[in-house]
């Protein structure tokens, strides 16, 4: 329970959860199915009907044997600040600082039991939850839609997407597992519905729309949510988004808490490889690149002399890794992967993760502005990534101030021990490099396209640039993001 708290917290006021919000209807007494009906329209509308649901009662009816309730049980040590200043309190009503700061004391044994939702993937008794719904517990209790129970067991989990595939020993015939959709075709706008047991309120249905889709929310390397108009609670997590067919196109995960309608599902299409690993190996192996990288800007693009609108940028190649042992160096644009176009660093990510440990991919680059293309056979993804890379000179005329990097800089910055460059320890509020968004922690490396490793190098490129000319500057931001600004000196 510590941890759902913590979760709904931390991610971005994200609590755990799934629903929808209805719709306007229409009713034909006829039809057992969702019924469907033309809104008016008149001679000015496109002549294509707009289709509104009367009800979701057959759907409900026909999806809900395929939901599952979970509850879970987890032992938590010393019962957590909430309960020390509750509870930890000396006789006269005070609390012991000491005993708290130094944790004299016997830690007690807590049981949390926590709620979530999941549905039933097959009739051999697999089930698709969150990752955040099972973690950690010591016991697992599934109730299907009949209220019959069963102790299940963890068959892999998957923090980085929270999904987690869990596993019932019951009879096939009392299954009734859900057809998997494709969130691919889902457009925004469409009818979605959703079942789940928020508040431990088993088999609650709620239905909306896709509000959008590709939502990042900052909970992990591979963020793609379906956002939509959900009314949703805790309970709700590993519930399935249903399509109008009764299939399943998301995994319902995510709320901002303080917001209403705006709820979070895992696409289906980017569930379904992972499901698969976790049923044949209990983990999910992803393809490794070995780079750092970051979405191209116009100012980048700019800096780096190239007309491309999209592509991403290569911060770092990690030594020794695939993309270094490729050729790929830093400052290096990635456009395709391939053949297919790459627009973000989060489709490269994704694209490279799916291709696979082992296998070889083609990647087209521009470096210098021309157009390279190399071949990367793909190692597997460490589980912890590499740390990105990230005497003082008196202010000049630029309105800085910068010293070289020493090695307690670097640790203090998150930056790589051999990062070059000299850092940014002062800055005139009212200079033109501030102006231009240069900040404190900046690292400069190049000026006007020629690398600064060193003071000397910082001087000796001021020197070349005249007032009045253009100064370039590339910076290291926040130990890996590369800024480029550029302002008259």
């Amino acid at each position: 329970m510590k941890k759902i708290i913590g979760r709904w917290l931390i991610v971005a006021g994200v609590v755990l959860g799934v629903g929808l919000a209805g719709g306007l209807p229409f009713v034909d007494r006829n039809d057992k199915e969702a019924s469907f009906a033309p809104l008016p329209v008149n001679a000015a509308v496109a002549a294509e009907a707009v289709m509104v649901p009367a009800n979701f009662t057959h759907l409900a009816e026909k999806a809900k044997p395929g939901v599952v309730n979970i509850r879970t049980v987890k032992t938590v040590n010393g019962g957590g600040p909430v309960f020390r200043h509750f509870f930890g309190r000396n006789p006269h009503g005070r609390q012991d600082p000491f005993k708290d700061f130094f944790g004299f004391g016997p830690q007690r044994e807590f049981k949390h039991r926590s709620l979530g939702s999941g549905f039933l993937l097959d009739k051999e008794g697999y089930i698709v939850t969150n990752n955040h719904v099972v973690e950690d517990a010591d016991q697992i209790k599934v109730r299907l839609f009949d209220e019959t129970e069963f102790d299940a067991e963890i068959v892999g989990r998957d923090p980085k997407t929270d999904i987690a595939l869990i596993k019932i020993d019951a009879d096939p015939d009392d299954l009734k597992p859900l057809k998997l959709g494709n969130s691919d075709s889902l457009p925004v706008g469409s009818w979605v519905v959703a079942i789940g047991s928020p508040f431990g309120l088993e088999q609650t249905v709620t239905a909306g729309i896709v509000s959008a889709k590709g939502r990042i929310i900052g909970s992990g390397p591979y963020d793609d949510f379906i956002q939509t108009d959900a009314s949703i609670n805790p309970g709700n997590s590993g519930g399935p988004l249903l399509n109008l067919k009764g299939e399943v196109v998301g995994i319902n995960t995510a709320i901002v808490a303080s917001g209403q309608g705006i709820g979070f599902a895992i696409p289906v299409n980017l569930a379904d490889d992972i499901i698969a690993q976790l049923k044949d190996t209990g983990e999910v192996s992803r393809g490794w690149l070995g780079v750092g990288i970051q979405n191209l800007t116009p100012e980048l693009a700019e800096y780096y002399g190239i007309d491309a609108k999209e592509g991403v940028l290569v911060t770092q190649t990690y030594e020794g890794d695939p993309a270094d042992k490729a050729g790929i160096k830093e400052g290096d644009i990635i456009v395709e992967v391939d053949g297919k176009r790459i627009k973000s660093s989060r489709e490269l990510s994704r694209q490279v993760a799916e291709a696979g440990v082992g296998n070889r991919i083609k990647i087209t680059l521009l470096r210098d502005g021309r157009e390279k293309k190399v071949r990367v056979k793909l190692a597997k993804r460490p589980d912890t990534e590499p740390t990105m890379a990230r005497g003082e000179a008196r202010s000049d005329d630029l309105g800085l101030r910068v010293r070289e990097i020493d090695p307690e800089i670097a640790e203090r910055l998150g930056l790589d021990e051999n990062q070059k460059g000299v850092v940014v320890t002062g800055i005139n509020p009212d200079s033109k490099a501030a102006e231009a968004g240069i900040q404190q922690g900046d690292v400069v490396i190049e000026i006007n396209r020629k690398p600064v490793e060193s003071l000397d190098d910082y001087r000796d490129r001021l020197r070349r640039i005249d007032e009045g000319d253009t100064v370039q500057m590339l910076l290291r931001r926040g130990g890996g993001g590369l800024l480029a600004v550029k302002f008259k000196r």
